[in-house]
């Protein structure tokens, strides 16, 4: 018996279980099975204990372990195997690692917090304790490296679409992979692969969502936001990965390659980029222009001051009005 078989039973009974009864489902002493509740109360479950009626769950504290990640997750691919770490250096290394022994497709690799979290461009991204949801998903499509360019778009799609179901908040996405609120950052995605020309051995996307950040060092509050900051309201963390998990694998298995017209429309229509001046740096100049669409290989379209169209398909983009530029 662990703490965790218990606290999945007390969450079955949706009442008070006696002592007794849980000694006897288990086959442990009432001792045993108090130090497992004494030990649960002490990772912040709320319990409740009366005489002659036994032990009651009242609340679950806002923590991102396996058991609360996987109560209520309804996927069958994504998240079939969940490891959960306190602290590491990054969710991305540790599942380039997991990757690299075997993991299985599907993996997901989340932490409370990351000393050396990653984003685009070789930049730091900061992931304090119990704030954020850090975490990544380790695939193994079948398909060439070139088939699936558009995986970070979708996994943008899924994030945004998420936080839009789960906490009403208008979120749309700043492409390829920033996802805002307002003209503000709460996302950022990083996707890595190990391939050759045409096999791949294993993907990994990285998701960082600011969920429960209350403050920003001042340098990023300008850009930056979270979910409670945008509702005034704390999110539960473990509930909010639920739904980001099933969306990504509806989004997935619906549209594998990220190509097809259904996906892309969904894409247009919360990309907020489009329709706005965007610029970007080519050959070592500034150049500027609107962005008008998103090609089937994942690209910004975007028509130039010039009058001539080109196709964007890497490099710092930036957004009039978003992040205060």
């Amino acid at each position: 018996m662990t703490k965790q078989d218990i606290l999945e039973y007390l969450r079955k009974s949706g009442g008070y279980v006696s002592g007794e009864e849980i000694s006897r489902r288990f086959g442990v002493s009432r001792t045993a099975v108090w130090k497992a509740v004494s030990a649960l109360r002490e990772d912040g479950y709320e319990i409740d204990s009366v005489t002659k009626k036994g032990y009651h769950l009242t609340s679950a504290p806002d923590i991102l372990t396996q058991t609360e990640i996987c109560q209520g997750l309804k996927t069958s691919r994504i998240g079939t195997h969940i490891f959960t770490f306190d602290t590491i250096d990054s969710t991305n290394e540790e599942a380039k690692r997991q990757g690299q022994a075997g993991a299985p497709d599907g993996s997901v690799f989340v932490a409370e917090q990351q000393t050396g979290g990653k984003g685009r461009l070789g930049r730091v991204w900061t992931s304090p304790k119990g704030e954020g949801i850090w975490f990544s998903i380790l695939l193994r499509p079948k398909d060439s490296p070139l088939q699936i360019s558009n995986i970070t778009l979708l996994a943008g799609l899924a994030v945004c679409r998420a936080i839009r179901k789960f906490s009403g908040c208008p979120a749309l996405i700043k492409w390829p992979n920033d996802v805002v609120i307002g003209s503000k950052k709460v996302c950022g995605i990083l996707t890595e692969i190990s391939a050759e020309v045409d096999c791949i051995h294993y993907l990994i996307i990285g998701i960082g969502i600011n969920a429960n950040t209350q403050k920003f060092p001042e340098e990023l509050s300008v850009k930056a936001t979270s979910l409670q900051i945008e509702t005034g309201t704390p999110v539960l963390r473990a509930k909010l990965l639920q739904a980001v998990l099933a969306e990504f694998e509806f989004l997935y298995l619906s549209f594998p390659t990220a190509k097809e017209p259904e996906f892309l429309d969904l894409y247009r229509s919360l990309c907020v980029s489009l329709n706005r001046r965007v610029s970007t740096v080519r050959r070592g100049k500034v150049i500027s222009g609107k962005a008008i669409d998103i090609t089937p290989q994942g690209e910004l379209f975007v028509q130039m001051d010039s009058g001539e169209k080109i196709s964007i398909n890497a490099g710092e983009v930036t957004v009039q009005g978003i992040y205060g530029q």
